[in-house]
């Protein structure tokens, strides 16, 4: 699971309130090469949640993000930058462990990069 996916997951267990960003508990990570793609990432920046990214990324290993969410004119102007960003969003993958709930600790499986979101009865 790639950490642009981590980024646009929630849990929608019934009466959750905050179900978003979810805790990632590691077991195995992998690293697969992406191609560079500059516009992508200006893209896919303002649908971002920066600090969830970051932990995330801190979580998986990977530190070189910047704390501070870039401005607009760092995505344009900074391909360093968006060098780091495409590491951690798109070559950094969670092959197994799991995704948890920041409300309830709901612990949802990843297996071979694949998260199981799928809700018990009792929890729709």
């Amino acid at each position: 699971m790639r950490l642009l996916t981590h980024n646009m997951l929630s849990s929608n267990i019934k009466g959750v309130t905050n179900g978003f960003p979810l805790i990632i508990q590691v077991e195995k990570t992998a690293t697969k090469e992406v191609d560079f793609n500059p516009e992508f990432l200006r893209h896919i920046f303002t649908k971002l949640e920066w600090k969830a990214l970051v932990d995330a990324a801190k979580t998986m290993g990977y530190t070189e993000l910047p704390e501070e969410t870039p401005t607009l004119t760092e995505i344009e102007t900074n391909d360093d930058l968006l060098m780091k960003m495409n590491h951690a969003l798109l070559e950094l993958h969670l092959e197994e462990g799991a995704l948890l709930c920041p409300e309830t600790g709901r612990k949802f499986t990843v297996t071979k990069g694949i998260p199981n979101m799928v809700l018990n009865e009792d929890e729709v």
